[in-house]
């Protein structure tokens, strides 16, 4: 019994070298784990001021210069916030090519910059900040958020629509993103998974399916990326509930106000009238479409003239449809 007693002391820490070396051991372990995320927040700072000087420079030099140094000076951007291990921001760095294809790509560079200085700012001044737009701010420059944080929060449970599911390449990786909205709660939702170029991802329900589950929301000040925590099955529910036409800039501004940065958002709209360049409603409210996305050939061909329900995904540049369910309530991907 004494020797148990002793054993017992020890691996609480409490006396003994044993336990004296093991505490000894945990406190350096967290010492140098505070020490690294210290030396990765100046780091980070650094790189931001640094991309506000850069910013200071382009306006100042004016932009028209864009479309023949533009490129190779944003490449080298991107790598030196990538060593200041800031890489959401590095990642919004390497998309400004994609503008220079509009066009109306000075207006847009110019509202991407824009969007870089806020992010910098913000992260500056992150200490003022409300605690959900902090964590926002955080996400957005490249701060992780384990999957084990997030599946401690309270889950969401409700009947999950699955509305659509796109793919994108990224590098050598291939994003998948499958947008969801709760029958009950009204809530939109992504679950975002990644695989290598080739490699087929782990299954989940097809868009017109919807599923009984729970979801636990990555931190924000307008949460949408989620984790299933737990799926329980489907259910036969028909089409999901929509959204007038007319209702969706001002629901698109609120999540804007929350979180400046968004550039996709799931909608689904109820009584939705295609036409070649948008959706429509009867009462002549209407939303843009993408221009990626042309004349919605499908999309019109479904619905005949008539309104029906779209699940679409938002963007500053107009809408993308996913899903459209027919007058019989039928499923057609897009």
């Amino acid at each position: 019994m004494r020797r148990w007693g002793q054993a017992a002391t020890r691996d609480a820490g409490d006396t003994g070298p044993d336990g004296a070396r093991a505490g000894a051991g945990a406190g350096e372990r967290a010492a140098a784990g505070r020490g690294r995320a210290g030396q990765r927040e100046s780091r980070v700072a650094a790189g931001l001021s640094e991309l506000e000087r850069w910013l200071a420079d382009q306006i100042g030099q004016g932009i028209a210069q864009a479309r023949q140094t533009g490129p190779a000076d944003w490449d080298d951007l991107a790598r030196r916030l990538v060593d200041a291990q800031a890489p959401g921001v590095a990642g919004m760095v390497t998309r400004l090519p994609r503008v220079l294809a509009a066009e109306d790509w000075p207006g847009l560079l110019l509202g991407e910059y824009a969007l870089l200085h806020l992010l910098a700012v913000a992260h500056r001044r992150a200490a003022a900040l409300p605690e959900p737009l902090r964590q926002t701010v955080r996400a957005r420059v490249g701060f992780p958020v384990t999957r084990e944080s997030v599946l401690a929060t309270p889950a969401v449970r409700d009947h999950w629509d699955v509305v659509g599911c796109r793919e994108e390449e990224q590098d050598r990786l291939v994003a998948r993103r499958v947008w969801l909205a709760g029958r009950t709660t009204g809530r939109p939702a992504m679950v975002l998974a990644f695989a290598p170029a080739g490699r087929p991802f782990d299954p989940f329900p097809a868009p017109g399916t919807t599923i009984d589950a729970d979801l636990a929301f990555y931190p924000g000040a307008s949460p949408l990326r989620a984790l299933v925590a737990e799926r329980r099955g489907t259910v036969d529910a028909g089409p999901p509930p929509g959204t007038k036409v007319s209702r969706m800039p001002a629901s698109i501004a609120e999540v804007l106000a929350a979180d400046p940065w968004t550039d996709s958002w799931p909608l689904v709209l109820a009584g939705a009238v295609p036409c070649p360049d948008g959706l429509a409603d009867d009462e002549g409210n209407s939303l843009p479409l993408h221009p990626s996305v042309g004349v919605p050939w499908r999309l019109l061909a479904v619905s005949g003239g008539r309104p029906v329900t779209v699940a679409a995904e938002w963007t500053p540049r107009g809408l993308r449809p996913l899903t459209a369910w027919d007058e019989e309530g039928r499923v057609v991907r897009l």
